[in-house]
């Protein structure tokens, strides 16, 4: 065993408590996720553990206690630290930022590093998982930073509008705010990077711009950064037309959870068809997450896990 003492500078108690958390709660979740004892009077910690894990924790509360000068530590920010060491740990990848106006965006993780890799190289990209591995927000954050540094002139937001047997004919309005409610998660994530002032703006000169699965036949999309969402819910024939979109100077990035497909039951998602079909074709990626990815509540990856296994088991 090894014990690491150490001075976390300056002596603040404000951003001492925001470390420590309420009742220790933020020390309490990393010794769950580190076989460490963590112990501190005032600014004197002291770790308890094996040599390289007490190592890890040392570094670990170095990192948050810096961040606490901007910001007050929440159990969602340790717990994205501590998603993004325990992957570093297997993973060597170079620092990746993704910048947009409002927010720094690091991928963390060996599969969110490879998933921005490839969209920075790739022209057509697959992100495949479960909900909660960040496969939407990255996509948002890289189409916001390349609209930042005019690699292309608009954002496309697609979605099929498929949602527990629902169908566009049971909601009030116009198709424009039929299709709202569908491409509120990518609504939510441009209001963070941009604030919805430039989104309204970005919206009203069509920079950004929402295209319906149904409506994009005939098009074609130049220097374009093209989102589709939700794609488990295409069908074959909707996912080779959106496909065959793909214009000059554009990016595509298809994101779905084959997991949670709402078609009718005779119908074959065209996202699982499009795994199988292009898996090998030179110039396309395919980024596959699982439950480990998961980075919202610790809780959520469990879950995703516990339904795979019973899945697999029937």
């Amino acid at each position: 065993m090894s014990v690491r003492q150490f001075l976390l500078e300056p002596n603040d108690a404000r951003r001492l408590g925001s470390l420590c958390g309420r009742h220790n709660s933020h020390l309490k979740l990393i010794e769950s996720r580190l076989p460490v004892v963590i112990r501190n009077r005032g600014n004197h910690f002291e770790i308890e553990g094996q040599e390289e894990a007490t190592k890890t924790c040392t570094q670990l509360l170095d990192q948050l206690y810096r961040e606490t000068r901007d910001i007050e530590l929440s159990d969602d920010t340790v717990h994205l630290h501590l998603q993004g060491l325990s992957a570093s740990q297997s993973n060597n990848h170079y620092h990746i930022e993704i910048h947009t106006p409002k927010l720094k965006i690091k991928p963390r993780g060996k599969h969110q590093k490879l998933y921005v890799e490839a969209i920075r190289s790739h022209d057509v990209n697959f992100g495949i998982g479960p909900a909660g591995t960040g496969k939407t927000w990255l996509a948002v954050a890289c189409a916001v930073d390349a609209l930042r540094k005019d690699q292309v002139e608009r954002i496309v937001l697609v979605r099929p509008a498929v949602e527990a047997g629902e169908r566009l004919g049971f909601l009030p309005g116009d198709l424009a705010q039929k299709i709202d409610p569908y491409l509120r998660p990518l609504y939510d994530a441009l209001y963070e990077m941009l604030g919805s002032d430039k989104v309204s703006k970005l919206l009203e000169r069509q920079i950004i711009e929402i295209a319906p699965l149904a409506y994009m036949r005939g098009r074609t999309l130049n220097h374009s950064f093209i989102i589709l969402d939700e794609s488990q819910n295409t069908t074959r024939e909707q996912m080779k037309m959106f496909l065959t979109r793909l214009g000059f100077g554009s990016t595509a990035v298809i994101t779905g959870d084959p997991s949670q497909v709402d078609l009718p039951q005779k119908k074959d998602s065209g996202l699982m068809d499009a795994v199988q079909v292009l898996g090998l074709v030179e110039g396309i990626s395919m980024t596959k997450f699982n439950y480990k990815d998961v980075v919202r509540h610790p809780l959520v990856g469990r879950i995703v896990d516990a339904y795979d296994k019973a899945r697999d088991e029937r």
